[in-house]
């Protein structure tokens, strides 16, 4: 039989697998470590993860591409739960995946009434235990969401992020002498990437 050329060869599904793979493409930027070492604990190779941030950016930009929320639901499959989220006077609609890489966390598509998308991002696992927030030293990357951030030390102000995928918060919190220090914390898909102290 007669090999099909590699331009005819059908592209493999894109799986929850590759989708995590995009997470740490953008979370390598401040964390190449953890990334590293996430990366080799689902057995890929970094050709394996640039190939799978292509392929999504293929997607995203694509003149066909469809609406976010039919791209998350043909890659991870029915959310595991949808949720009613009040944010002001309307009610929103989030929608959670799990990911094995992080499992006390989830993906949540937030969707606003007329069905768009407002928010992409990760979220403690409902029933999942928080971490403990009290000073500079527990704010080590990869150890809480932005909601988690947001309330351990109120009141934070956001901030506009360098990236679509990425937001900020500015706060203040106490350091190991128990001083408050001015605080900017940088999240990349929710999650704590990097902390800058001031003052």
């Amino acid at each position: 039989m007669e090999r099909m050329p590699s331009a005819k060869r059908p592209a493999s599904p894109f799986t929850a697998l590759d989708f995590q793979l995009v997470l740490l493409r953008r979370m390598s930027d401040h964390n190449p470590d953890l990334v590293e070492d996430a990366r080799r604990e689902l057995g890929v190779s970094l050709a394996d993860m640039r190939d799978a941030n292509k392929r999504w950016q293929a997607m995203i930009r694509s003149p066909r591409a469809r609406a976010a929320t039919s791209r998350y639901r043909s890659v991870l499959g029915a959310p595991e739960s949808v949720i009613t989220r009040k944010i002001g006077d309307l009610d929103c609609e989030a929608w959670l995946w799990p990911l094995p890489l992080w499992p006390d966390l989830r993906f949540e598509v937030l969707l606003a009434p007329n069905g768009a998308v407002w928010n992409e991002w990760l979220v403690r696992a409902p029933g999942a235990p928080g971490p403990t927030l009290r000073t500079l030293a527990d704010l080590t990357p990869w150890s809480c969401t932005v909601d988690e951030a947001a309330r351990a030390f109120a009141p934070a102000r956001p901030l506009e992020g360098t990236a679509p995928t990425r937001w900020g918060l500015a706060f203040t919190a106490p350091d190991g002498e128990g001083v408050r220090r001015e605080v900017v914390a940088e999240f990349t898909w929710g999650l704590l990437q990097r902390v800058a102290v001031s003052g």
